[in-house]
Protein backbone atom coordinates (compact mmCIF):
# COMPACT_ATOMS: atom_id res chain seq x y z
CA UNK A 1 0.00 0.00 0.00
CA UNK A 2 2.98 2.29 0.56
CA UNK A 3 3.86 2.12 -3.13
CA UNK A 4 0.30 3.04 -4.12
CA UNK A 5 0.42 5.99 -1.70
CA UNK A 6 3.72 7.19 -3.18
CA UNK A 7 2.40 6.93 -6.73
CA UNK A 8 -0.82 8.73 -5.78
CA UNK A 9 1.13 11.53 -4.08
CA UNK A 10 3.15 12.07 -7.27
CA UNK A 11 -0.05 12.66 -9.27
CA UNK A 12 -1.13 16.24 -9.90
CA UNK A 13 -4.80 15.33 -9.91
CA UNK A 14 -5.60 11.73 -9.06
CA UNK A 15 -8.85 10.83 -10.80
CA UNK A 16 -9.20 7.20 -9.72
CA UNK A 17 -7.84 3.71 -10.22
CA UNK A 18 -7.89 1.27 -13.16
CA UNK A 19 -7.42 -2.35 -12.08
CA UNK A 20 -6.76 -5.43 -14.24
CA UNK A 21 -7.09 -8.84 -12.57
CA UNK A 22 -8.62 -12.30 -12.52
CA UNK A 23 -11.39 -13.46 -10.21
CA UNK A 24 -10.20 -17.05 -9.89
CA UNK A 25 -6.52 -16.77 -8.96
CA UNK A 26 -5.21 -16.41 -5.43
CA UNK A 27 -3.22 -13.24 -6.12
CA UNK A 28 -5.77 -11.81 -8.56
CA UNK A 29 -8.61 -12.26 -6.12
CA UNK A 30 -7.23 -12.56 -2.59
CA UNK A 31 -4.65 -9.79 -2.67
CA UNK A 32 -6.89 -7.57 -4.74
CA UNK A 33 -9.76 -7.95 -2.26
CA UNK A 34 -7.51 -6.49 0.40
CA UNK A 35 -6.22 -3.79 -1.93
CA UNK A 36 -9.75 -2.74 -2.95
CA UNK A 37 -10.80 -2.46 0.69
CA UNK A 38 -7.73 -0.35 1.47
CA UNK A 39 -8.25 1.88 -1.57
CA UNK A 40 -11.83 2.50 -0.44
CA UNK A 41 -10.60 3.38 3.04
CA UNK A 42 -7.66 5.57 1.97
CA UNK A 43 -9.15 7.23 -1.13
CA UNK A 44 -12.88 7.09 -0.38
CA UNK A 45 -14.65 8.69 -3.32
CA UNK A 46 -11.99 8.06 -5.98
CA UNK A 47 -13.55 5.74 -8.58
CA UNK A 48 -12.24 2.23 -9.09
CA UNK A 49 -12.63 0.80 -12.59
CA UNK A 50 -12.02 -2.95 -13.00
CA UNK A 51 -11.24 -5.10 -16.02
CA UNK A 52 -11.61 -8.68 -14.83
CA UNK A 53 -11.43 -12.22 -16.15
CA UNK A 54 -14.03 -14.52 -14.62
CA UNK A 55 -13.27 -18.27 -14.45
CA UNK A 56 -15.24 -20.74 -16.55
CA UNK A 57 -15.71 -24.36 -15.40
CA UNK A 58 -14.78 -25.77 -18.82
CA UNK A 59 -11.28 -24.24 -18.74
CA UNK A 60 -10.67 -24.27 -15.00
CA UNK A 61 -7.05 -24.53 -13.88
CA UNK A 62 -7.64 -24.85 -10.15
CA UNK A 63 -10.06 -26.50 -7.75
CA UNK A 64 -10.37 -23.30 -5.70
CA UNK A 65 -11.30 -20.95 -8.58
CA UNK A 66 -15.03 -21.02 -7.69
CA UNK A 67 -14.30 -20.13 -4.06
CA UNK A 68 -11.88 -17.35 -4.99
CA UNK A 69 -14.35 -15.89 -7.47
CA UNK A 70 -17.21 -15.87 -4.95
CA UNK A 71 -15.10 -14.03 -2.39
CA UNK A 72 -13.84 -11.55 -4.99
CA UNK A 73 -17.38 -10.97 -6.29
CA UNK A 74 -18.45 -9.88 -2.81
CA UNK A 75 -15.56 -7.40 -2.61
CA UNK A 76 -16.29 -6.10 -6.11
CA UNK A 77 -19.92 -5.42 -5.24
CA UNK A 78 -18.88 -3.38 -2.22
CA UNK A 79 -15.81 -1.50 -3.47
CA UNK A 80 -15.83 -1.21 -7.27
CA UNK A 81 -17.56 1.57 -9.18
CA UNK A 82 -17.56 -0.11 -12.60
CA UNK A 83 -16.46 -3.60 -13.68
CA UNK A 84 -15.93 -4.96 -17.18
CA UNK A 85 -15.95 -8.75 -17.06
CA UNK A 86 -15.04 -11.40 -19.59
CA UNK A 87 -15.07 -15.11 -18.86
CA UNK A 88 -12.12 -17.37 -19.59
CA UNK A 89 -14.03 -19.57 -22.02
CA UNK A 90 -15.07 -16.57 -24.13
CA UNK A 91 -11.44 -15.46 -24.40
CA UNK A 92 -10.41 -18.97 -25.51
CA UNK A 93 -13.20 -18.98 -28.12
CA UNK A 94 -12.12 -15.59 -29.47
CA UNK A 95 -8.51 -16.76 -29.73
CA UNK A 96 -9.53 -19.99 -31.44
CA UNK A 97 -11.96 -18.44 -33.95
CA UNK A 98 -10.42 -15.07 -34.74
CA UNK A 99 -6.71 -15.57 -34.15
CA UNK A 100 -6.40 -19.20 -35.32
CA UNK A 101 -4.90 -20.23 -31.99
CA UNK A 102 -5.75 -23.74 -30.88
Amino acid sequence: MDRVKRLAENCNGLQGFVIFHSFGGGTGSGFLSLLMERLSTEYGKKPKLEFAIYPAPQVSTSMVEPYNSILMTHTTLEHSDCTFMVDNEAIYDICRRNLDLA
